[in-house]
């Protein structure tokens, strides 16, 4: 499987997938850096949304909050979740709104699903033009060089009668302005194994380089990425949240 495919067809399993993220702590911490860096406001979009947890959580805050996703599958599980919630079937290199927004969120460094440096250039472009003025634009990113191409995460879950171990890792080539997500998922039921592995490429980019192509558009602040507190990008860091205001 290649592309999205893995990410269409097993839409299902999307939220065993994610079982291990706490969505409730990223989603207060974006709130904090919007009532810090924001003017206020409750009008909310998340690129990428999946199945809809962000969105919950924005709900629940008081903001008026909506989604946009690639694949129809995932959507129509988020507006199960959040049926209040409106959810968009679009391309978020491309994507427009019908009014303008006081907070856009991009989780689980789903910016990166930008393929390429176009695509991502096109993505700020529709998110400054999605924006107020003075409106935020949060979202988490890797630099490429300082991706470790040995480091896998994993965790394991069980699901009716299946045990379900999930694997994902950055890779990088050390050239170019593409890195691949590598993704392994196992299930194994009544002792038969099934293994599904897929690749997506992914733009990549250093935070210098990133930071270029963001400042003609925002006022851009980076902070560790670390949802609990916050606190200032240490230079050696490879991971971290950008708070973008739009100029």
């Amino acid at each position: 499987m290649s592309g999205n495919a893995l990410y269409t067809d097993l839409s299902g399993y999307y939220d065993l997938m994610c079982a291990g993220i706490d969505y409730q702590a990223q989603s207060n911490g974006i709130h904090r850096l919007h009532q810090i860096f924001g003017k206020g406001g409750n009008t909310h979009l998340d690129l990428a949304c999946g199945t809809g947890p962000h969105v919950q959580h924005f709900l629940s805050f008081g903001f008026q909050s909506s989604g946009l996703d690639i694949n129809q599958p995932m959507l129509d599980l988020a507006k199960t979740r959040c049926p209040e919630a409106a959810f968009y079937l679009q391309d978020m290199s491309s994507f427009t709104v019908n009014e303008p927004l006081d907070l856009i969120t991009c989780f689980l460094y789903s910016i990166h699903y930008n393929a390429d440096i176009k695509r991502l250039e096109d993505c700020l472009k529709s998110v400054h033009n999605a924006l107020k003025t003075g409106g935020i634009f949060c979202f988490n990113g890797v630099d490429k060089n300082k991706i470790d191409n040995k480091l896998f995460v994993r965790h394991s879950t069980k699901q009716n009668e299946s045990d379900f171990t999930f694997s994902s890792g950055w890779h990088y080539s050390g050239k170019g302005e593409q890195q691949q997500l590598k993704l392994k998922i196992e299930k194994t039921t009544a002792n038969k194994t099934q293994v599904w592995k897929d690749e997506h490429p992914m733009v990549a980019f250093s935070f210098p380089e990133l930071k270029k192509r963001l400042q003609p558009y925002f006022e851009v602040h980076t902070f560790e990425h670390d949802y609990e507190k916050i606190l200032p990008l240490n230079e050696s860091s490879g991971n971290a949240v950008f708070v973008c205001i739009k100029n």
